[in-house]
């Protein structure tokens, strides 16, 4: 069998029970060690036999509900390959805006600065504080998770990608508040699903739910965050949070509580859904 004669009869199975069909030539070009570019060369040339029996073996874990992101062991995030597992949270490409949205906002409140702390709170496969340390030199990353296993991938990324990257564990900001650290930036994504809210099977069935669901209402990690947070800031400060794009007039309200009179934003992504939070801290 060739590499076309395989995929198209994959692709054709694929459609039949309605999954994506771009699973089967993913999968493929990650087996085989090439660039997807580099499967458009081959499709003549016939499948070796160990390399169909792992395909196999992965299509039947994707038919069976298994992220396609799982059974290879990694996603691509700003132009980067993550290590992932069930262990982590599938970074999304609307993270990726929330970390182009930190790099602008530094070169606008930090340009005099030439160091900046920075923290990324329940920072999961590490997608959100190794990317900000590769691309901006002058910031001093530190990162938490309350899971050690998170936090070994985490380790794992930094180490592959060359990030200088601090970890801790622990819950939340407990980490930063014992070791006395203070930030100019703090990011966290932490999980905004309502516990009632459906989603879809192969989320809810592999991702780690710590990761996922936020109390009743979604917001719960937030206004624990919020309520400790002037502990582990600067007095000029940024805080940057990705949210629920349904979340704006809840979040408006708890940030309104904790934040009296301190300006913020709630900016779209690029379908034009509230999707980012940014509170700028200045203690006069």
């Amino acid at each position: 069998m060739t590499v076309r004669e395989l995929l198209r009869e994959s692709e054709a199975m694929l459609d039949d029970k309605d999954k994506d069909c771009n699973v089967a030539k993913v999968l493929f070009y990650h087996l085989a060690n090439k660039e997807p570019h580099q499967l458009y060369l081959m499709m003549d040339e016939e499948v070796d036999e160990d390399l169909l029996h792992a395909f196999q073996i992965g299509m039947k874990r994707y038919m069976d509900g298994e992220p396609i992101q799982y059974i290879n062991g990694k996603e691509n995030f700003f132009s980067r390959d993550f290590i992932v597992n069930e262990n982590v949270l599938i970074p999304r490409y609307e993270t990726e805006e929330l970390v182009e949205n930190i790099l602008y906002k530094i070169d606008d409140y930090f340009d005099d600065y030439s160091s900046i702390d920075l923290c990324d709170v329940g920072t999961g496969s590490g997608a959100i504080a190794i990317t900000l340390a590769l691309e901006e030199p002058k910031l001093n990353v530190t990162a938490t998770d309350i899971s050690e296993e998170a936090l070994e991938v985490a380790r794992l990324n930094a180490k592959e990608l060359g990030a200088k990257v601090q970890f801790y564990q622990g819950d939340m900001l407990q980490p930063l508040i014992d070791r006395n650290i203070k930030v100019d930036i703090f990011v966290s994504n932490p999980p905004y699903i309502p516990v009632e809210q459906d989603i879809e099977n192969v989320v809810k069935d592999n991702e780690p739910h710590v990761a996922l669901f936020g109390g009743e209402d979604g917001l719960y990690f937030y206004r624990q965050i919020f309520s400790k947070v002037k502990e582990v800031i600067k007095p000029k400060a940024i805080l940057a949070f990705e949210m629920g794009f349904d979340q704006r007039e809840l979040m408006c309200k708890a940030v309104e509580k904790y934040f009296p009179d301190i300006p913020y934003e709630i900016i779209k992504d690029i379908n034009g859904k509230d999707r980012m939070l940014f509170i700028y801290y200045h203690l006069q």
